[in-house]
């Protein structure tokens, strides 16, 4: 039985906005080891799932759907978003 995980998208370490972080998406567990390829050293393994990651906009649909297939999942929280509230005059104390 293949497993699941499904987890919201966090923020990009370039994105200042919070465009589609309010997305889930369901992404599956690798099914055997990425190996290197013996001609060009690319990564690579045969598990075609690794490639498939379904979006949903809400985690209640991304589990109702690996209820529906029959699959076993892990839904992963969503941490705690802290701000960091400063000032430019903070920078020369």
């Amino acid at each position: 039985m293949q497993t699941a995980r499904i987890y919201q998208r966090p923020k990009n370490a370039m994105q200042s906005g919070k465009a589609r972080t309010d997305h889930w998406q369901l992404e599956f567990e690798p099914g055997e080891p990425k190996k290197p390829d013996a001609l060009t050293g690319w990564a690579g393994s045969g598990d075609t799932r690794d490639q498939v990651k379904l979006g949903f906009p809400t985690c209640e649909a991304a589990v109702a759907y690996a209820e529906q297939q029959g699959l076993r999942y892990t839904v992963i929280p969503t941490p705690t978003k802290t701000l960091k509230l400063q000032s430019y005059a903070d920078n020369f104390r």
